[in-house]
């Protein structure tokens, strides 16, 4: 009886046409629950292609502290770097 009460003076706001931004949607999407808006989803059909594989190395903390330097200052990611370094000595 007081979940009907409550569902009967609940207020779902009106789902925005488009938004100007992606932070706006995910403002919107950030304070709004998905499930309330089921009525106005549509099905999609689209494929995934997946081709990336990560490979797990194990590496010297001393090597890696001194990568993760390296990368630091040249301004890139630790990965990022790994994978120059392997390209030019493979």
């Amino acid at each position: 009886m007081q979940k009907e009460n409550k569902m009967k003076n609940y207020h779902r706001d009106e789902l925005p046409v488009s938004f100007d931004s992606i932070a706006d949607a995910a403002d919107f999407w950030e304070s709004h629950d998905s499930a309330d808006y089921e009525a106005y989803m549509e099905d999609v059909q689209f494929n995934v292609d997946i081709n990336r594989h990560v490979y797990l190395i194990p590496v010297a903390e001393s090597v890696l502290e001194k990568v993760r330097n390296k990368a630091k200052h040249q301004g890139v990611s630790t990965e990022t770097l790994v994978n120059m370094l392997l390209q030019e000595h493979a």
